[in-house]
């Protein structure tokens, strides 16, 4: 990359860095990584070819971006075929105190209009927050795009104080999801150690803290709303012109803030 004849300007310092990096990662075996870096890399050298006015150094890029898109391409077609063998395996590495990655951000690449089963096994919905959080990931499938008809959880049993909040939450959440369709079938086992998500058209997530991975809420989550929230839901519990303000800081204070390092592994085994 020291010959590119790509100057020294800022874009051009970066896009050197980036396709560097690309050529790193993949000699590395890398791809996931490589394929974004090549894409980052080509869009700064198209940039870089439009403000070029020497037909030489147009003509260097052009080849340049030719080659760093072949081998783009090469990989996108090596990553299809191993998503189609059901060995595709990718890592996500969230570091602590990162923000941006939400269910959606994570699940909504694997969800499609062939999801209509899903199976989550996590030992620890069990408390408030954790309930909620089930909400919510409960909330995304609803939302689409997949069809889902019956979601399985597999926990353990609260045998504390908590006992009885991990009960009526549960049982609050399955009501509100048969109210949409979706039947809720849940399962207790005080042997159950791994975390693991599973959808039905072959794409299985195994994350490190499971579901809870965001940082406790600052504030005492006293309720749980239903999926969607819909507005005549309420039942007395909250005066209604409170109850927007009350989901809206809930929903701030759970926004993505991890406790510590969690690992994040997609495993594609297509049925």
């Amino acid at each position: 990359m020291a010959r590119s004849g790509l100057g020294q300007d800022p874009g051009s310092t970066a896009a050197v860095a980036v396709i560097k990096r690309a050529l790193e990662l993949e000699s590395e075996s890398r791809y996931p990584q490589a394929l974004v870096c090549y894409q980052e890399g080509i869009d700064l050298l198209l940039q870089i070819l439009k403000g070029t006015k020497d037909e030489t150094k147009k003509c260097n890029l052009r080849k340049r971006i030719s080659e760093y898109m072949d081998r783009a391409e090469n990989i996108k077609k090596y990553l299809d075929q191993e998503k189609e063998a059901g060995k595709y395996h990718k890592q996500i590495k969230i570091e602590e105190n990162a923000t941006g990655f939400s269910y959606e951000s994570l699940f909504q690449e694997y969800l499609n209009e062939a999801v209509t089963e899903v199976w989550i096994e996590d030992p620890y919905i069990r408390y408030t927050h954790q309930l909620y959080n089930f909400l919510r990931f409960c909330e995304m499938l609803v939302k689409g795009p997949c069809k889902v008809k019956t979601i399985h959880l597999l926990t353990s049993l609260e045998e504390g104080g908590a006992k009885e909040q991990q009960s009526s939450g549960l049982k609050e959440i399955k009501e509100s999801l048969r109210s949409h369709g979706v039947l809720l079938e849940l399962e207790y086992s005080s042997s159950i150690h791994d975390r693991e998500i599973r959808f039905n058209n072959g794409w299985m997530i195994k994350i490190g803290r499971g579901l809870d991975y965001f940082q406790k809420p600052q504030i005492q989550v006293t309720f749980l709303p239903r999926i969607l929230m819909p507005a005549n839901y309420n039942r007395g519990r909250i005066p209604p012109e409170e109850e927007n303000r009350l989901a809206f800081q809930i929903h701030v204070v759970m926004d993505p803030v991890f406790h510590s390092q969690v690992l994040v592994n997609i495993i594609g085994n297509r049925l």
